[in-house]
């Protein structure tokens, strides 16, 4: 079955880095867009970044562009979002979700399967 395992998460200082990674198994991951996107304390879900099944084609949230990085390694099924210069705005539960296809969306709704999430914490 289609399981996407995220890791990476933890605390970091603001100014701090770190890089989450999304293991994926269950399907041809170099088929499909996938994407990253974050849920902080008290709000809803917010498209953070998506990248296309053969890595041609990056997209990011105004919020976190110049910041953070996709990537894809479809050898290692494994997704990959570098995320540099965190500031306490970036707390949030981070989640990747699978596209139906090879291109990238921002509806939400459209993604057919999502990981547990890891969670980040940018503090002093």
């Amino acid at each position: 079955q289609v399981q996407l395992v995220e890791s990476g998460g933890g605390w970091a200082q603001p100014g701090g880095s770190l890089r989450l990674s999304c293991a994926a198994s269950g399907f041809t991951f170099s088929s499909y867009g996938m994407n990253g996107v974050r849920q902080a304390p008290g709000k809803g879900l917010e498209w953070v970044s998506g990248m296309s099944s053969d890595g041609s084609d990056t997209y990011y949230a105004d919020s976190v562009k110049g910041r953070f990085t996709i990537s894809r390694d479809n050898a290692k099924n494994t997704l990959y979002l570098q995320m540099n210069s965190l500031k306490p705005e970036d707390t949030a539960l981070y989640y990747c979700a699978k596209e139906k296809g090879v291109v990238v969306t921002t509806t939400l709704y459209e993604y057919d399967y999502w990981g547990q999430g890891t969670q980040v914490t940018v503090s002093l």
